[in-house]
């Protein structure tokens, strides 16, 4: 099998960072849908590795949490009539926590909305972290069940529930939102600061999701089709997002304002960890007669 250069991984990743959809990418790179996929799988898989082990013992003050819905396969209620469906289809929700200062996204969780995942998620999250913070979630119950679990008594939370009412506009269309008519901040542990008890960035931080991933596009056919590519794919974002992409506002990286890195990272870093990850790898060889037996 033909090895892509280090040049090809690079402009197929930084076309899936920017949006683009795999079969997209086929067409303008010209290559099979297989190959794209494998390299996303690849770097998926090496960029949460290396985020796991990078965002550790960080100095954050203020935290938001939120979650972004998507689907896998099929839409929840459509899972049970669709045909082979597999393992994890329906519903796919993602958690993400944004440092507010320096706008790092320092854990993330794919998986359900239940207060087992969420469990898994705050716990991940209070394991990243040296000193007490202020957190900020949404009113979902899960979070009230799981914060206190995870950090005990040190931490300063909150949460901020939205009000919504129907929108004079939301008669026009089916897609038409709901109106934010308030907003309601509730004191939950500790002494947090109302003036920072917000979840605009990890709000903003979902639009950037929708915007850098295509199967997160609303009525497309771009979503994912397994559990283990949208993961893939999150975690390949965040990798872009928080080390590759200068954030307009801070001028830097998040990654470099949080202090995680010295340096601007480039695509091209990525395949290097790609590629160094493949050289760890001995390559098998079998005899010939099994070899040949594969290829028949």
């Amino acid at each position: 099998m033909n090895k892509l250069d280090t040049k090809t991984r690079a402009q197929i990743l930084h076309m899936l960072c920017e949006g683009r959809s795999i079969r997209a990418i086929t067409r303008v790179m010209g290559m099979s849908k297989n190959t794209v996929a494998k390299l996303l799988s690849d770097a998926g898989a090496i960029c949460a590795e290396y985020q796991d082990r990078a965002l550790r013992n960080l100095t954050s003050r203020r935290i938001q949490v939120d979650e972004i819905w998507s689907f896998t396969y099929a839409k929840q209620k459509n899972v049970a009539m669709a045909k082979a469906s597999p393992e994890g289809a329906g519903d796919t929700w993602t958690w993400t926590a944004i440092d507010a200062d320096t706008k790092l996204v320092m854990s993330w969780l794919v998986g359900g909305r239940d207060s087992e995942y969420a469990m898994a998620f705050i716990d991940d999250l209070s394991r990243r972290l040296v000193n007490r913070v202020q957190l900020t979630s949404d009113g979902q119950r899960a979070y009230l069940e799981t914060v206190e679990g995870a950090f005990g008594g040190d931490v300063d939370y909150a949460t901020l529930v939205k009000v919504y009412g129907t929108s004079p506009d939301s008669a026009k269309g089916r897609y038409g939102p709901a109106e934010c008519t308030g907003a309601r901040k509730e004191t939950i542990e500790g002494n947090p600061d109302p003036k920072h008890v917000s979840t605009s960035f990890a709000e903003r931080q979902n639009l950037t999701m929708r915007m850098h991933m295509r199967r997160f596009t609303r009525l497309t056919n771009g979503f994912s089709k397994k559990v283990e590519a949208h993961a893939n794919a999150v975690a390949l974002h965040f990798m872009y997002y928080n080390f590759v992409r200068i954030h307009k506002t801070l001028r830097a990286t998040p990654a470099m304002a949080a202090g995680v890195t010295d340096k601007l990272w480039e695509i091209a870093d990525i395949v290097a960890l790609i590629e160094a990850k493949e050289a760890e790898k001995p390559m098998v060889r079998g005899p010939y007669k099994k070899r040949s037996s594969l290829v028949n």
